[in-house]
């Protein structure tokens, strides 16, 4: 293969992942104050939790636009297969966004705002059903031919295995939410969401043990791979570092320290990311589909990093200034 079509996929599953990794970093607290919103008692309380993300959110999202556009670019064969294969949960997922999108927007104005609420967060739910449901199936595998296209049926998505998936990841999405919204109140609302994260804390690592153990059990090609060198020794140290980074998060929120625990959810989300990817490194579509088989023309790649290059330093920075800007807590629906 010629070095250049073979390096050239690589950076793109890498862009692709760094994408990917924003967007559930990002956008996850995101869903899961929207999820933690529905448990609410009162409005004044569901305010403080909307005011929270009312500067940040759409931003958020952008990572996803971005992350579709480019693996559209990239690798337009696994594009079309992956949404051939995924449209109801996709559709899930966008009909969510949507819902809590226009619900976000219409609960500022609404005299009565019980209906808007809740489909603020019965939309951030069903956009977190939706990855957890895709997620699942890309990483079972999806059917495909002998030219990579999808060959199986509408619903093949729908098995015990992503149904595990979508749950860990709305507990995922629930533990960064809460540790989030650590940071951005204080008092007894604070107390609430401590003990929000601790459950979601511990009903993740069911669900991440489950997976973890399942998954080489079911998945020939997985426990193939598990269980080569050099791979045996990175994925047995991969459990025991999640086991102290969970350890670390649940001592930080006992001890009730204020901005530890998301940077300890962070590490963790960042190392579960670094597991998946080595584990499906270098499929595209996992076990079917590899990088090299579904990537462009290589000029076209090249075209595209050179758009990235400019594109991502922006989109960084514009992130970064809106965390700076929006950074203090959150009182009476506002920020002080």
């Amino acid at each position: 293969m010629d070095p250049l079509a073979q390096f050239l996929p690589q950076v793109w599953f890498f862009i692709l992942a760094l994408f990917l990794f924003l967007y559930v970093m990002l956008d996850g607290f995101d869903l899961g104050v929207g999820i933690l919103s529905l448990t609410s008692s009162n409005e004044e309380r569901r305010g403080i939790l909307m005011t929270s993300l009312s500067n940040v959110w759409d931003a958020n999202e952008t990572w996803l636009v971005i992350m579709g556009g480019a693996l559209f670019g990239a690798f337009p064969l696994a594009y079309g297969t992956i949404l051939n294969g995924l449209y109801i949960p996709i559709f899930l997922m966008i009909f969510g966004l949507i819902f809590r999108a226009v619900a976000f927007e219409f609960r500022e104005h609404a005299k009565r705002k019980l209906f808007w609420n809740y489909a603020f967060g019965l939309g951030s739910f069903l956009a977190a059903l939706g990855q957890g449901f895709a997620l699942g199936s890309v990483l079972q595998g999806i059917t495909v031919d002998a030219a990579g296209r999808f060959a199986g049926s509408t619903w093949d998505w729908l098995s015990w295995q992503s149904v595990l998936v979508a749950l860990t990841l709305i507990q995922g999405y629930v533990l960064i939410g809460s540790t989030y919204l650590i940071t951005k109140t204080e008092g007894e609302l604070q107390d609430t969401h401590y003990r929000t994260a601790k459950i979601a804390a511990l009903t993740t690592l069911v669900g991440a043990v489950f997976i973890t153990i399942s998954t080489p059990i079911f998945y020939e090609s997985a426990r193939t791979r598990l269980f080569q060198e050099p791979f045996i020794y990175i994925f047995a140290a991969i459990p025991l570092l999640g086991a102290l980074l969970i350890w670390l998060l649940l001592r930080s929120l006992s001890r009730r320290q204020e901005r530890a625990p998301f940077i300890w959810t962070i590490l963790i989300f960042t190392l579960t990311f670094a597991g998946l990817g080595l584990i499906v490194f270098p499929y595209i579509i996992p076990m079917s589909v590899t990088i090299y088989q579904a990537a462009a023309a290589p000029s076209a790649l090249v075209f595209m990093i050179i758009f990235m290059g400019f594109l991502i330093p922006i989109m960084l920075a514009y992130n970064i200034f809106q965390y700076i800007v929006f950074r203090g807590k959150v009182t009476g629906g506002h920020y002080e």
